[in-house]
């Protein structure tokens, strides 16, 4: 008896030491993991505060095969929330508690585990830089008795555990919104009649491949000046191409608003004005980043071909920026037209193509 009593008192002081031994163990831990995308900050930043696309990229989403999740009453911003139930990967629950558009965002993060809950602070970080956005991905927190009792048996740390999950996380993100980004569609709309009019506009020319670049200040420019003087803008910006040589990747070109009528400008003025008649023209709309436009510009001259349509050597070719940069920060979204003047219908030069009987 005095053996099982003394075996007993054993057990009990081993029990009390493990225990003030778990409990004194340091349990806090930081998690933090940054990767550079190649998209703009917005587009990262709104792929990470709707709830609704974790699920395309987390990794724990995308390695369980049984997780069920549910949504709160909102899905992006501050006060939205979804929670997942999986026998795999266990229960939890995130919840965002601040959103700083296009720069931070902080959230809580529970897990519900057979060991008890532990709830941790994410915080997520987006800075620009040039054409790429730095992410940093950060969970902080400190794990419960029962979490700190389960890692004295494991051979990694919890953050040791977590930091390539958060790697691959970004990594998943990274490949999402490049596929996102490169996502375009190419469309013939047909012949239609372009009712051109005035337009303000400035001209440069440079390489096919450079005109994106440069455009974007060509069409502030033209805003500016019109904005202070009280000139109004007849729709989207557009470029008209005064030259274009495919083979040699060069243009000479125009970049302006229409206007609802003729506007006179100083002889000085470096913004000019001109005018597009009403003609007949192929119409083409590219859904798409603008590195899609030379795909575009080449189904064009196939269908042209294909059609024996007879283009109009003494007009111009022009392309309308119905949505860009300015609207959407997903390149995917933006929508272009382009517009290349055709004969007339029944013109002597179309005329001449059509094969005659014998």
């Amino acid at each position: 008896m005095k053996i099982l009593k003394y075996l007993f008192f054993l057990i009990l002081i081993f029990i009390i030491g493990a225990s003030i031994y778990v409990a004194t163990k340091k349990g806090d831990f930081i998690i933090e993991e940054t990767q550079t995308i190649k998209a703009p900050q917005e587009m990262v930043f709104n792929e990470v505060n709707d709830l609704t696309t974790w699920k395309n990229w987390d990794p724990w989403s995308k390695e369980s095969e049984d997780m069920i999740i549910s949504y709160g009453e909102k899905t992006s911003g501050e006060g939205a929330s979804y929670s997942w139930n999986s026998d795999e990967m266990g229960d939890g629950e995130l919840k965002t508690v601040k959103a700083n558009p296009l720069t931070d965002i902080e959230q809580q993060i529970t897990f519900k585990m057979p060991l008890g809950e532990s709830t941790s602070d994410v915080h997520w970080n987006f800075e620009a830089k040039e054409d790429s956005t730095v992410v940093t991905w950060r969970m902080k927190g400190e794990q419960s008795f029962m979490e700190k009792l389960a890692f004295i048996f494991e051979d990694q740390s919890i953050s040791e555990k977590m930091k390539p999950k958060f790697h691959k996380g970004l990594n998943n993100l990274k490949e999402v919104l490049r596929e996102e980004m490169q996502s375009y569609s190419i469309n013939v709309d047909g012949i239609t009649n372009h009712g051109g009019g005035y337009y303000m506009y400035n001209a440069t020319a440079s390489k096919i491949p450079q005109i994106p670049e440069k455009m974007e200040d060509m069409f502030s420019d033209v805003k500016r000046y019109m904005d202070d003087n009280g000139i109004e803008k007849g729709g989207n910006p557009f470029i008209l191409y005064n030259q274009r040589n495919q083979s040699q990747g060069t243009a000479i070109y125009s970049a302006g608003y229409f206007t609802p009528s003729e506007v006179v400008t100083p002889e000085e003025s470096p913004i000019l004005t001109g005018f597009l008649p009403n003609q007949r023209t192929l119409k083409i709309t590219l859904k798409g980043n603008y590195e899609n436009l030379q795909e575009a510009w080449a189904d064009a001259d196939s269908y042209i071909k294909e059609n024996d349509l007879q283009i109009n050597e003494e007009a111009q070719p022009f392309e309308v920026y119905v949505t860009g940069p300015n609207d959407n920060a997903n390149p995917a979204k933006w929508i272009t037209q382009l517009y290349i003047p055709l004969m007339p219908e029944g013109s002597i030069s179309e005329t001449e193509n059509t094969p005659k009987d014998d």
